[in-house]
């Protein structure tokens, strides 16, 4: 893993350069997850250097001292913005919680990126209440619930969602619980007309956690929108379906730099 040092913390990620002469891409993950979720991405590193980011407090990543929500969510932001400044990623690529902060760069700062793919998540994130009751008082139950039947992984392997679960765990419990808090937070659905970038949207059919309805009104709302169904897979198809994904971030972008 490199390292970038900004607002006084040092942020982790790490670079797959296959040779390829493609802009680079910077792929944020969501809550309590860290840049391991992007493994199988590294295939397109023969096209395009593929950047994955440990959010602050995640991974390698130096923790901030952000309260849950639009902070946080602006922190992480300064964490992808300076991820990107120091790799001169030109694509942005965010997952659930990495989604919505990614929309927050799109809307509200001033980087311009060439596309965006959005990917397990919405424009409104509103969690469950009991699954905020458990993140602060039955962790285990939360991890157990997230990778019940269609929520992050449709029809998983057994070691796919032990190693998810591991994930949750090595993050830990106030980690997560934040990133779930900030997501509960998180509602642009009256923004999303200012988002200039081709956009993707990416979801998995048997998404329970952010359905396919979710995509489609990002689809309807944003200009210049895309829309991707990833068949057999739920919230997390980057793990679940690697080819399918990895497809469509590909015919994407060919399609976004011929009209460039």
């Amino acid at each position: 893993m490199e390292v970038v040092t900004h607002h006084g913390r040092e942020t982790a990620y790490e670079v797959a350069d296959r040779g390829g002469d493609g802009a680079p891409i910077c792929f944020v993950h969501g809550s309590g997850g860290s840049d391991n979720i992007w493994r199988a991405q590294h295939r397109l590193a023969d096209r395009n250097p593929v950047v994955t980011v440990d959010l602050s407090g995640h991974g390698d990543s130096d923790d901030v001292d952000a309260r849950p929500g639009y902070t946080r969510l602006s922190a992480y932001a300064d964490d992808v913005l300076a991820v990107v400044e120091e790799t001169d990623s030109r694509v942005l690529v965010g997952n659930s919680l990495g989604g919505a902060i990614v929309m927050h760069i799109l809307i509200e700062r001033e980087f311009e990126p060439d596309a965006a793919v959005l990917t397990g998540t919405g424009a409104r994130l509103g969690v469950l209440e009991d699954l905020l009751n458990w993140l602060e008082n039955d962790f285990e139950r939360a991890v157990e619930f997230l990778h019940g039947p269609d929520r992050l992984f449709h029809d998983p392997t057994p070691e796919l969602r032990e190693e998810s679960m591991a994930q949750l765990r090595e993050t830990g419990q106030d980690v997560t619980r934040r990133d779930f808090l900030t997501c509960h937070e998180f509602d642009v659905r009256t923004d999303l007309s200012r988002i200039d970038a081709p956009v993707l949207a990416a979801y998995g059919e048997h998404d329970q956690l952010t359905p396919p309805r979710y995509h489609e009104y990002l689809a309807d709302e944003i200009d210049d929108a895309w829309l991707a169904e990833l068949e057999a897979a739920a919230h997390l198809a980057m793990l679940e379906q690697p080819t399918a994904f990895n497809a469509a971030v590909t015919e994407f972008l060919d399609i976004v730099y011929e009209r460039l």
